[in-house]
């Protein structure tokens, strides 16, 4: 495996072989395609980190750890909540995998704070696309298509994230649902509401949904009151360490306990259907975030993916599993994708979407 430590390494890389595929933290290994591999551990480090503007820039190689570490320093953070922090994801591919966590529902995936990347393309050739400034309407907006991307278009070398301030406290309630059904409703209740809770995650397992708010600790205790008189007699306020191990499992996927893990996208109007049809399939750990997706611990992946195919969805195994390709169910190639593709990588260098 190839190891380079500054961008244009990568782009001799890239030109010196056929077939390429990037390799970041190996959180995510079901995601890298085919291909030489190329590292990009060695491509690490914070450039430019200005807190005033809410803004920084570093390079792909560099974990996500060492990033919110330096953010939390000026009470600062990344609101969607990246995935396997502890496990070593790296910028570069958490970009390139396109996921989000919990806090999704509230701020928005990865996708609406990238603002600028850095990226070798098909031909070996470095190129920039967005900025460095949160108001920018410069040209072609490319860090968009590398969102999800998996390396397909391009390897990305750096990148440029707007931030938020983090809040300064928060509060998790548990909302007892007896079905899917009730739990969507209640998700819906709470998104349409003044409330604006942070995270929203409904774990069957458990009958219930968990909410996570933040903000002034006033504020919340009042939000707190009026959710639970909402549903009296079943809504729980929940101890701080209790919390912060739940959202951490979900941020790390520590409850899928090493299953293949596998992303639905979905809205909250699917839940129930969907949670009717995963009967058929036998126990399967499973949780649904508020922010549009799925999340399963799959022990059988070819049934799952019959299931998805047969309802025209698609999902994406994040890890895990033996298949060739990360898909599963009805994964249609968009035009403007094959375009994209055809544009950045003519010569198929990059693994095939």
């Amino acid at each position: 495996m190839m190891a380079p430590d500054q961008a244009a390494e990568v782009a001799d890389a890239v030109r010196a072989y056929p077939r390429v595929a990037a390799v970041g933290g190996g959180s995510k290994r079901r995601l890298v395609g085919a291909g030489e591999e190329i590292s990009l551990r060695g491509l690490t480090g914070i450039l430019e980190y200005h807190a005033s503007e809410f803004t920084f820039t570093a390079r792909a190689g560099t974990p996500v750890a060492e990033v919110a570490a330096a953010l939390a320093e000026e009470g600062q953070y990344l609101p969607f909540d990246p995935l396997f922090v502890a496990a070593g994801a790296t910028l570069g591919g958490t970009v390139a995998a396109g996921i989000s966590g919990p806090g999704r529902f509230r701020f928005g995936g990865l996708r609406d704070f990238l603002i600028g990347v850095q990226f070798v393309d098909g031909r070996g050739e470095l190129i920039r696309g967005g900025g460095k400034v949160v108001k920018n309407a410069a040209g072609f907006d490319l860090p968009k298509f590398l969102v999800g991307s998996m390396g397909r278009f391009g390897i990305v070398t750096e990148v440029c994230f707007k931030v938020f301030p983090a809040p300064v406290a928060s509060l998790t309630l548990k909302v007892a649902c007896a079905d899917a059904g009730v739990a969507v409703e209640r998700m819906v209740t709470v998104g349409s509401s003044r409330w604006e809770a942070d995270a929203m995650e409904y774990l069957p397992q458990d009958s219930a949904v968990w909410l996570r708010l933040g903000g002034p600790e006033v504020a919340l205790e009042k939000m707190a009151r009026e959710i639970a008189a909402c549903w009296p007699g079943e809504v729980e306020i929940v101890a701080a360490g209790e919390a912060d191990r739940f959202w951490a499992d979900a941020r790390e996927v520590i409850w899928a306990d090493g299953a293949p893990l596998v992303k639905v996208p979905l809205t909250l109007s699917r839940i129930a259907d969907l949670e009717a049809r995963l009967r058929e399939l036998g126990p399967m750990p499973r949780r649904y975030s508020a922010g549009a997706a799925g999340w399963f611990a799959c022990p059988d992946e070819t049934a799952l993916d019959a299931m998805l195919a047969a309802q025209g969805s698609r999902g994406l195994a994040i890890r895990g599993g033996g298949g060739s390709s990360p898909w599963l169910g009805s994964c249609p190639s968009p035009e403007v994708a094959r375009a994209v593709k055809s544009a950045l990588d003519p010569d198929g260098r990059f693994p095939s979407p």
